[in-house]
């Protein structure tokens, strides 16, 4: 079989502790996720990742593995005589299979009990997946398809990947990396044990308009100098809907306006707000009559914006 560097993929050492494996994985599986990376090779790299933690992380596969010693990428290894013992009671064999197949059998016959023993019921593994959700999900709340690839073996002992969608409710309220659980939706149980959970990972998606800050949200309202100048009635976006603000005459630019309990809800009924911070806008492009207006204003009016720095 093909060997394949799990420690090299999640960047850590042989001699590395659980801790700093699972956070190597963490860190890797989100910046190689396919809703976050804009590498082209990055779903390719987020599988590989996934497959290394998943042997890593179990003390039985680990030790597994660990029995291969060290190779280069991609050669070809006989696995140790231990290996050939336990397998040949399973029947299994070291073919052209992924390696990441017989670590997961290996572990399967590991929790079978051993030789002629009596098979123990063995409980799945856990898995966690990314869930992206908005901002409009987490103001009304809603609900979101996350879909993975599992291992299971089917009714002739023999591995596989299956696919499996899960439509998940987002509560409102939700808050980015709050996990939710789906008990008995994770890896398959041997032996007549349970299924494992699915983890599923809220990460917010940054959104066009607005900025997060906790529950607070700030939005960019631009304004025409002469609204500025003049104030004016504008709508606002709000996540709830659209709303009127009256700006008042003579606002600079950067001023914020406050828009009390238009932000984020959280968990427990509390709102946060939203603010809107000025910008003021010109014409790209005036007309012949608007710069004759501009001209007129900048030959009568007194205002200095330099004034305070010539002083």
């Amino acid at each position: 079989m093909k060997f394949k560097d799990y420690y090299s993929a999640l960047g850590v050492e042989r001699t590395a502790t659980a801790a700093e494996i699972k956070q190597a994985y963490r860190k890797l599986a989100h910046k190689y996720h396919p809703d976050v990376s804009k590498d082209p090779a990055g779903e390719e790299k987020f599988k590989e990742v996934a497959e290394a933690y998943a042997t890593l992380k179990d003390a039985e596969k680990r030790a597994a593995y660990d029995q291969l010693g060290t190779h280069r990428a991609g050669e070809n290894v006989e696995p140790p005589p231990s290996w050939q013992q336990d397998f040949s009671d399973s029947g299994a064999s070291f073919g052209d299979v992924d390696m990441a197949d017989i670590l997961a059998a290996f572990a399967a016959s590991r929790h079978g009990g051993g030789h002629g023993g009596r098979p123990r019921p063995a409980r799945g593994e856990d898995y966690e997946v990314n869930a992206p959700i908005t901002l409009e999900q987490i103001y009304d709340g809603g609900e979101t398809d996350v879909r993975l690839t599992m291992p299971e073996y089917d009714e002739h002992g023999k591995l596989h990947r299956v696919p499996h969608t899960y439509r998940v409710r987002i509560p409102k309220g939700a808050e980015d990396g709050q996990r939710l659980r789906l008990a008995g939706k994770g890896g398959q149980g041997h032996d007549g044990g349970k299924h494992g959970d699915l983890y599923v990972v809220m990460k917010v998606i940054p959104h066009p308009q607005y900025r997060v800050s906790g529950k607070d949200l700030y939005i960019d309202l631009p304004l025409a100098p002469w609204e500025a100048v003049l104030g004016a009635s504008v709508t606002v976006p709000t996540l709830g809907g659209k709303v009127e603000l009256a700006i008042p005459a003579s606002t600079a630019a950067n001023r914020q306006f406050r828009l009390a309990k238009r932000g984020l809800p959280s968990a427990s009924g509390e709102q946060g707000n939203l603010y809107a911070v000025i910008r003021i806008e010109v014409p790209k492009a005036a007309t012949q009559r608007e710069r004759e207006l501009f001209e007129q204003l900048a030959a009568e009016s007194t205002f200095n914006p330099r004034a305070k720095g010539e002083a």
